[in-house]
């Protein structure tokens, strides 16, 4: 897999003032990075397929299905057509499901204003292409350029003002920039790179991670092997990283190590929450019944799988998380084999 140089020569007019944004889902993180933008002056129109979620977010400015308790910007408003929250969107942010976006973003393709940017938010791999999300936009709706946008940035906390920083990955650098203005705030600051491939598995792996740290919690294991999964799953990643030609510093970055803490660790995680019930003895089925928000943790879990074994990639952890949520292995079994492995040094 080879990341797909799109609008790398497409021109970007930086704004002198503020812009007309769409965000396209209306998710938790979908209304956070809406949110954000209304809040720094852009004409921000978010689109959401939940009929609930429109009606609350333009007469009393929540999103309680997906974000619940929090006070949105008064002037963002929803619509559930497509072609409203597009119409003449100089930025256009995607923050569908990974499973979904293709068809999300192809169905509106055409509606999209020439010579607008495009950023994608979602955090995946595609299961049946395994294609990076700025792939999957940039097929569905050709011609611009197209940005990925990761970090540690649990939803809730961004409504809520709380510091973060995020990476912008493009290799157009002015399409980077862009949205790097257009997103960033006294509470939300944003940096530029133009490693997509590093930034894209950085924000795809770590949900893994998280959901095999989450079955540890879920044992019942203590901090030892919690420190140890996530060194070990940070050298997996960027193992398979490198052999898609992503830059080993991309890994040590906000995308890589600073959404593997959070993810690993927070108890917002969704992912990690997943991993617990499962290791308290869930079925996959039941740690996932009744719950709006999607865990990526557990499709990218296979698109990871098939990834690495297509370039020929050594990820135990992933193998094993694998193993433990489709194939029925005990938890405690794939600890005491990932334990038994051959030894050898730490850099191989």
């Amino acid at each position: 897999m080879m990341h797909t140089q799109v609008g790398t020569t497409l021109g970007v007019e930086m704004p002198d003032s503020p812009i007309r944004c769409a965000v396209v889902g209306g998710g938790a993180w979908g209304t956070a990075i809406a949110d954000r933008l209304a809040r720094n002056g852009h004409q921000t129109v978010l689109w959401a397929r939940e009929p609930d979620v429109v009606a609350a977010i333009n007469e009393t400015h929540e999103n309680p299905r997906f974000l619940g308790g929090i006070a949105l910007a008064p002037a963002l408003t929803a619509s559930a057509d497509i072609s409203v929250a597009l119409r003449s969107a100089a930025l256009v942010v995607y923050a569908a499901p990974s499973h979904v976006l293709r068809p999300v973003v192809a169905s509106c393709a055409q509606h999209i204003a020439p010579g607008a940017v495009l950023s994608v938010a979602t955090k995946g791999i595609e299961r049946e292409t395994l294609a990076l999300m700025t792939d999957v936009v940039a097929e569905a709706a050709p011609g611009f350029p197209v940005v990925a946008v990761s970090g540690p940035s649990f939803a809730a906390e961004v409504a809520q003002g709380q510091p973060t920083a995020v990476v912008a990955a493009c290799l157009n650098h002015d399409a980077a920039k862009l949205v790097q203005w257009a997103m960033s705030a006294g509470a939300f600051r944003v940096y530029t790179s133009d490693d997509v491939v590093g930034v894209e598995l950085g924000g795809s792996l770590k949900n893994v991670m998280a959901v095999a740290t989450g079955i540890l919690d879920g044992l019942g294991m203590g901090y030892n092997p919690r420190a140890a999964l996530m060194t070990r799953g940070l050298a997996e990643m960027t193992r398979l990283g490198l052999a898609l030609g992503a830059k080993r510093e991309t890994f040590a970055g906000l995308a890589g190590l600073g959404d593997l803490v959070l993810t690993c660790t927070g108890a917002l995680s969704r992912n990690r929450a997943v991993g617990v019930a499962i290791g308290q003895g869930q079925t996959l089925e039941a740690a996932l019944a009744g719950k709006d928000s999607v865990a990526e943790g557990v499709l990218n879990t296979q698109s990871a799988k098939a990834l690495a074994d297509k370039v020929g990639v050594e990820m135990p952890i992933v193998d094993a998380t694998h193993r433990i949520l489709f194939d029925g292995w005990s938890p405690r079994d794939a600890v005491s084999e990932l334990m038994a492995r051959e030894l050898r040094p730490e850099r191989d």
